[in-house]
């Protein structure tokens, strides 16, 4: 039975290789630097993982949005299957699909903006500890000189050595936390202030032929939009940049949400690798990348959801970036009390935790697909190389 596993496993392997010598072989070699790039590899993997995602899941963001919008007198959004029902009912499949436009192009430039910056930010901190570990040593090894002079000085340094590297191992791991932390914040706030306004469209496109929601919103007539483009340009003439960045402050707050969520990913991956004594973990499966990443989002999710409702109910309301945000937060726990702020937390743990799982999953097989296929490119160019000369 072994044997039949390792045949079926070797075979896996060959059939992956041959596919991505063909890959190699059909792509135009100006393709190669390009490819030979970790921020280039990062924005594309990043940019079709999101829209994958975006596309998988578009319904449930549907309605996540009308819930958190919604008022808790509002009956109108009762279980998830019976308001995506709903929905689908009185608007068609279309409905259903509402603000897919502006969420794709919005996702294409955040996971592309998003994992490219993270990446360079994650080399960055990288860089800058081997630098120092470098310096470190260097200087240990001044301070203790070029020779051992005796047993007992090299059993006394080993045991002092074993005592340091378990040190250096727990100061690593905090460094690496901390460094997943400020990476995850920074990348964040990119993304933020690059895509807001897509994100402020494709949340009135949502809401908009929702009869319950538009008007008792919105608090004066509004003819509905035709699509992104003028989602975009009305709001950039009606209302200027603080219409297209209206929820900006609480965008900002949710730079927590990565911050938690990138750290538990990476801290997962890696000890998964280690439980299954994998050399990294770059070879984890796509089901240990699901797992790891779904548990990541759920825990990030339920954490920082609140500033998601505020964030929504500024997006429709027409907001500016930061004025409003704390009456608006009084007016709605007012209403509904704290559990105003976990409205639709269900339906967005049902559609974050799959996108999670797929976003995150799909980035590290293309990247790796990608990188696979960068090098065997760069193989047969050193070869073609060597036959000229």
């Amino acid at each position: 039975m072994e044997d039949e596993d390792e045949r079926m496993m070797i075979s896996s392997d060959e059939a992956q290789e041959r596919r991505r010598k063909y890959i190699a072989d059909i792509l135009p070699s100006s393709l190669y630097l390009p490819l030979s790039d970790t921020g280039v590899v990062n924005c594309v993997s990043g940019a079709t993982s999101g829209a994958i995602a975006a596309v998988i899941v578009c319904p449930l963001d549907v309605l996540k949005t009308r819930l958190q919008v919604s008022t808790l007198s509002d009956s109108t959004y009762m279980s998830t299957m019976e308001s995506l029902k709903k929905i689908a009912r009185s608007e068609g499949v279309r409905g259903l699909y509402r603000g897919l436009g502006p969420t794709v192009a919005a996702l294409l430039p955040n996971w592309g903006v998003y994992f490219t910056t993270y990446g360079y930010l994650k080399h960055v901190f990288r860089e800058r500890r081997k630098r120092n570990a470098d310096l470190r040593n260097r200087q240990h090894r001044r301070e203790s000189g070029s020779e051992a002079t005796s047993s007992s000085e090299n059993s006394d340094r080993e045991s002092s050595a074993s005592g340091s590297h378990h040190h250096h191992h727990q100061q690593q791991h905090g460094n690496d936390t901390l460094a997943h932390i400020v990476s995850a914040g920074g990348a964040g706030a990119a993304t933020i202030l690059a895509t807001n306004p897509l994100w402020v469209a494709k949340t009135r496109l949502q809401v908009q032929y929702s009869e319950t929601l538009s008007s008792s919103l919105v608090g004066h007539a509004r003819a509905p939009y035709k699509g992104t483009l003028d989602a975009l340009r009305r709001i950039a003439r009606c209302e200027g940049i603080p219409g297209l960045y209206s929820g900006l402050a609480p965008s900002l707050m949710g730079i927590s949400h990565v911050a938690i969520q990138f750290p538990i990913y990476e801290r997962l991956k890696h000890e998964l690798a280690q439980f299954r004594t994998l050399r990294s973990a770059d070879e984890l499966t796509a089901a240990d990348l699901a797992l790891s990443s779904g548990v990541a989002k759920i825990i990030a999710s339920t954490l920082t959801y609140p500033h998601e409702v505020l964030r929504s109910h500024m997006h429709v309301k027409g907001y500016g970036p930061f004025s409003g945000a704390l009456t608006l937060a009084a007016d709605i726990y007012r209403e509904g009390g704290a559990k105003a702020f976990y409205r639709g937390v269900g339906t967005n743990l049902l559609r974050t935790t799959p996108a999670a799982a797929i976003t995150f999953t799909s980035f590290e097989l293309i990247s790796r697909e990608l990188n696979a296929v960068a090098k065997i490119m760069g193989d047969s160019s050193s070869s073609r190389d060597d036959d000229d000369r």
